[in-house]
């Protein structure tokens, strides 16, 4: 289990001394604020606010965002009033966690209410400040990591309020890596029957498309050599959600779904991506009116990428993505990304 001091460590990677002891210091209150306190697994209930501080740390976000996490259920849960925090902690760090509160007190009857006010409360919250809605998110996402201890009740009710408000708002803000997360850990709590019936069926597709993939990877990655260019080519897995959804809006088999090989080529830079574009489509045929440049004209979430479909061997379709290093952490990170 992760602990301050392994936390502290990372952050100081690229956080200065003073500000990683500051987040110490917000671990240290948040501890004895809920002393005797315990998660429905039995564990501390600090460990909660410690592996929320982690997630954020792993999008490198700054020490407020850091210290709010750990401090996010201190108003709600321990009576402790906004004004003592700012006395501790100042009038910033106070503000993201009353944001945070707010965010978590609201309730909704219908979906489409939910989804309305929610989307309202939410743009409100981030045009006061972004971070708020990021430490909302982590707490989420630890949350839904650690759902197995509910009931199958509030399990179902916390994965479809996930599924309709957090995941579509993870994505609004580009956090691509987060939304995945959600919609698999949303989809398997709703439907754990589907969910494992799909995972099972993956396994057993990755399995046979091995041959396939590595071929088609070695040819890419030669085609790249052949013209002088520098790229990563990286395999790409749709996430089971993705799947189900595909099965289920578009009518299709999963071997339909499957059939189709996707993969990433990470660039430099961004001239590299068109010649890189170039490159693929001599390799092999492009199907017409699949390609899109989402360089020239971003995603409204900030998407930056060049999609283009081609024609494989033996016809095999392949989806492929060209991006840099920075679009690529755009597309995992959207708004959190540095």
């Amino acid at each position: 289990m992760a602990s301050i001091d392994t936390l502290a460590e990372r952050l100081s990677t690229y956080l200065g001394a003073d500000q990683v002891n500051l987040v110490r210091r917000a671990y240290f209150y948040a501890e004895q604020a809920h002393d005797g306190q315990r998660r429905r697994s039995g564990e501390a209930y600090v460990t909660h606010p410690l592996a929320v501080a982690n997630i954020l740390a792993d999008m490198h976000m700054d020490h407020q965002s850091l210290m709010a996490a750990m401090l996010h259920d201190v108003i709600e849960d321990t009576g402790i009033a906004k004004e003592a925090l700012i006395a501790q902690f100042g009038e910033t760090v106070a503000d993201l966690v009353d944001g945070v509160s707010k965010l978590t007190q609201m309730n909704f009857e219908t979906k489409a209410e939910a989804q309305a006010e929610n989307f309202q409360k939410m743009a409100m919250a981030m045009a006061r400040d972004i971070r708020v809605i990021l430490v909302k998110l982590a707490d989420r996402l630890h949350n839904m990591r650690t759902l197995e201890v509910l009931s199958g009740e509030k399990r179902r009710r916390i994965a479809k309020e996930t599924l309709e408000i957090y995941a579509p708002i993870a994505n609004r803000l580009g956090m691509h890596a987060m939304r995945v997360e959600f919609e698999d850990l949303g989809f398997k709590a709703m439907h754990p029957m589907r969910s494992g019936l799909i995972a099972k069926a993956v396994k057993k597709a990755r399995g046979n498309r091995k041959e396939i993939v590595n071929k088609i990877e070695e040819s890419l990655t030669h085609c790249l050599q052949r013209d002088e260019l520098e790229g990563e080519v990286i395999g790409r897995e749709k996430h089971l959600y993705s799947i189900y959804q595909k099965m289920r809006g578009k009518h299709k088999a999963f071997n339909e779904i499957m059939d189709v090989y996707a993969f990433r080529i990470i660039v430099d830079k961004v001239d590299t991506c068109y010649r890189v574009l170039g490159a693929v489509h001599s390799l092999y045929k492009p199907l017409p009116g699949r390609f899109k440049d989402y360089i020239a004209i971003p995603k409204a979430n900030g998407y930056q990428s060049l999609h283009t479909t081609l024609f494989g061997m033996h016809g095999v379709p392949i989806e492929i993505q060209i991006r840099t290093r920075e679009m690529e952490e755009m597309a995992n990170n959207g708004i959190a990304a540095h």
